[in-house]
């Protein structure tokens, strides 16, 4: 992950190096967010694309009461053309303290995000779209430039009922950092539930689900700097997770300690494991935990 306190100027030599083989690490991808006064999703995301020629870029997420849905479809339709097969469109409810600063805050927030990520991918897929529902209205619209292959639109949820609804809509559930192989395996169940109510003669329904997890990541073979460079982190997530501290997930410790705490994540069912680093070096830090994955491979 690109992090929110980095300045914009430098995303695009961040992602240069990310992608070359001589100095950056081996990724798959590269996520961006989207949070209340950082940077814009979609304009970071153009930058980290147009940066590089291999990355899979990510936004993690764009609040849908931040965004028309059809004008979500635009942007993503664009960047799905111009870098196919590249782009992971992220679609989330958003915090609801940013956005009540905003005056966006929804009082039907399960149906907001379902109706928008509906309503997204089927502008995206090429289709006349229209949406009569509680909160998004759309009515005929078909996109004049839709991308030859639709980009998966995934759904950055936290709670049961989020989780379920995006099994049901989207193609695959973003989880936020913070999250263990149990909230994982939790998450993965009741994903399920969503696609299982699913008509399969649906021909708009998700054909796969890609579950992506976000994780904080510092290697240090010092206790006590591992703990004060972690320790704003596990505050934070103890309070908006609403869970206990000792159960805040992070990826820290020795370089052999952060590689399993990742690889747990994939055995808990991640098929995408987001690595966000803390600290002055962060490309460092993921090139040692890589290697160390490589050797326990």
């Amino acid at each position: 992950m690109f992090d929110r306190d980095r300045r914009p100027e430098e995303l695009a030599s961040f992602a240069a190096e990310l992608e070359n083989p001589a100095t950056g690490p081996q990724v798959d991808d590269l996520w961006v967010v989207e949070d209340l006064a950082w940077a814009g999703g979609v304009s970071s995301a153009t930058l980290a694309l147009a940066a590089t020629e291999r990355l899979r870029v990510g936004i993690g997420i764009s609040p849908a009461p931040f965004r028309n849905p059809a004008l979500l479809a635009m942007e993503f339709a664009t960047l799905a053309r111009v870098f196919p097969g590249r782009f992971v469109a992220g679609i989330g409810h958003g915090s609801t303290d940013w956005m009540v600063q905003v005056g966006a805050a929804s009082p039907t927030k399960l149906a907001l995000l379902e109706e928008t990520i509906a309503a997204v991918r089927g502008l995206l897929s090429g289709a006349t779209t229209s949406v009569d529902g509680r909160t998004v209205h759309i009515d005929g619209v078909t996109l004049v430039h839709p991308p030859a292959v639709a980009p998966p639109v995934v759904a950055g949820v936290v709670r049961p009922r989020s989780l379920e609804l995006s099994g049901r809509v989207a193609d695959g559930t973003v989880m936020a950092e913070g999250q263990g192989p149990r909230a994982v395996e939790a998450a993965l169940n009741t994903i399920a539930k969503g696609r299982a109510a699913v008509s399969p003669d649906d021909p708009a329904a998700p054909t796969a689900h890609e579950l992506i997890v976000f994780t904080h990541l510092y290697v240090d073979d010092d206790p006590a700097r591992v703990a004060t460079a972690t320790a704003p982190v596990v505050a934070e997530y103890t309070q908006w997770l609403g869970i206990p501290q000792e159960d805040v997930f992070v990826a820290a410790g020795p370089a052999a300690t952060a590689a399993e705490r990742i690889r747990s994540l994939w055995e808990a069912g991640a098929d995408t494991v987001v690595l966000r680093p803390i600290g002055d070096d962060p490309l460092g830090q993921v090139r040692t935990v890589l290697a160390e994955l490589a050797e326990l491979a």
